[in-house]
């Protein structure tokens, strides 16, 4: 028999939430098939079979949380299909299973007798006997006495030695397990307690793995990051006769449209080269000045909002970051992201505008100490140069960043700069 255990994730995720069972009790499985999904904290990744065989029993269920190392589920490698039960026993193996507990009974028996003419003996018996009371359990005097010192059952205790005998280490071992499992389990408690009554009709439901992670990540920015968020507002009117003008050559050349956030991505970009502050994070007592440009595209799904990065932005052209993009939300919305999509990013884009948000001061993405909110977008009567008036396609911009290591000053040349790259497109086209 052996055993389905999840696997090492990633090197920040140690848990998850199992999202759904890809096979059921008695389903043949060959070695690599999928058998699970698992959602983490960031993306949903599929557990593989390690072994062929037949599925013979499911340890959890869906929405049960789990650990890197928690067996799930147990494989017959020489199992059949469809088979739940147990093979008929032979008479010989039935004679054979009386002769061992009516040995047992015997034993436990001498034992008991024993304990009760001298107590003393029995004592020492127990500290250097490899017998437990809850089974064949092969373990040190010094394991059995530590066990007895933490009230931890052997029989429950998995040894690392490979003939199975157990030592000191392998009880404590357990005993810290044993300690998560009652933390968790007064957690769990907490919350329930938490709980608030009331007097009408509502509907309680469980928070997903995702969510839960942006609310704490969501809080924790807010807590440890001095984040002040600046405005300005750009024109729209030259990148939008620039995509009317090109957008039908754009498509026949590329075969993407050419989109408003390969114009953003590209100013991000810009401004971020002339202030290195913005592409920049704190480690410890350390700046840490990244010289170059992942840049992350927020995208809502039905699950929560991700943001993908887009690598080495300022090396793409046009098309190649309208591509990156549009493969990053596909993925997203099929749920087929891969860890690798979501880490290193070094600045982040989100688009309110594309659900009506006129204005909104967007939460940093942590570590990055930089976040551009854009809004919609709004035909506005603007006052010219030469004091006419004229409607415009006009849009709010927000700049979201950490106080700690950008000054009022940088954050706002900043925006002004990307201003700037938007109002004249051409420049972005030349350099991109």
């Amino acid at each position: 028999m052996k055993e389905i255990k999840i696997p090492e994730l990633a090197e920040s995720i140690t848990e998850g939430t199992i999202a759904e069972w890809l096979v059921k009790k008695g389903d043949k499985i060959e070695k690599g098939d999928p058998v699970v999904e698992l959602e983490t904290d960031k993306v949903n990744v599929e557990v593989n079979a390690d072994y062929a065989g037949v599925i013979t029993e499911i340890l959890r269920e869906e929405g049960d949380d789990v650990e890197v190392g928690d067996v799930i589920a147990k494989v017959d490698e020489n199992g059949e299909a469809g088979g739940d039960q147990e093979e008929p026993k032979t008479e010989e193996a039935s004679k054979e299973e009386k002769q061992e507990s009516s040995n047992k009974e015997s034993d436990s028996q001498k034992e008991s007798d024993s304990e009760k003419e001298e107590p003393s003996k029995s004592e020492k018996k127990d500290s250097s006997s490899i017998k437990s009371k809850n089974g064949d359990v092969i373990a040190s005097p010094a394991a059995r006495k530590r066990a007895r010192e933490l009230n931890i059952d052997l029989s429950e205790v998995s040894p690392r030695d490979p003939l199975g005998r157990v030592r000191p280490e392998d009880v404590e071992a357990a005993a810290k397990g044993s300690s998560k499992k009652e933390e968790k389990k007064t957690e769990k408690k907490e919350a329930t307690s938490e709980k608030t009554e009331f007097d009408k009709p509502v509907e309680r439901v469980k928070m997903s793995r995702r969510r839960q992670t942006i609310a704490k990540r969501l809080v924790e920015v807010q807590h440890e990051a001095a984040m002040l968020t600046t405005f300005n507002e750009v024109d729209l009117t030259n990148v939008m006769k620039l995509r009317s003008d090109r957008k039908e050559k754009f498509i026949e050349k590329h075969g993407v449209k050419l989109g408003f956030m390969s114009f953003f991505t590209k100013a991000v970009v810009g401004a971020l080269k002339e202030f290195p502050l913005l592409n920049a994070e704190i480690q410890g007592n350390e700046l840490v000045l990244k010289k170059f440009y992942d840049i992350g595209i927020a995208v809502s799904t039905d699950d929560g909002l991700v943001v993908p990065v887009v690598r080495d932005a300022d090396r793409l052209d046009f098309a190649g970051v309208e591509k990156e993009i549009g493969n990053l939300g596909k993925k997203a919305r099929d749920k087929k992201l891969a860890m690798e999509d979501l880490q290193g990013g070094s600045f982040t884009i989100t688009n309110g505008g594309t659900f009506g948000s006129m204005l909104s001061t967007p939460i940093l993405n942590a570590p990055q100490v930089g976040i551009l909110g854009m809004h919609n977008i709004q035909k506005r009567a603007m006052v010219m140069p030469d004091d006419s008036i004229e409607v415009r396609p006009m849009m709010y911009l927000a700049l979201s960043y950490d106080h700690r290591i950008v000054d009022g000053k940088e954050a706002v040349q900043f925006l002004v700069r990307v201003k700037e790259l938007l109002e004249d497109p051409y420049d972005l086209l030349l350099e991109g």
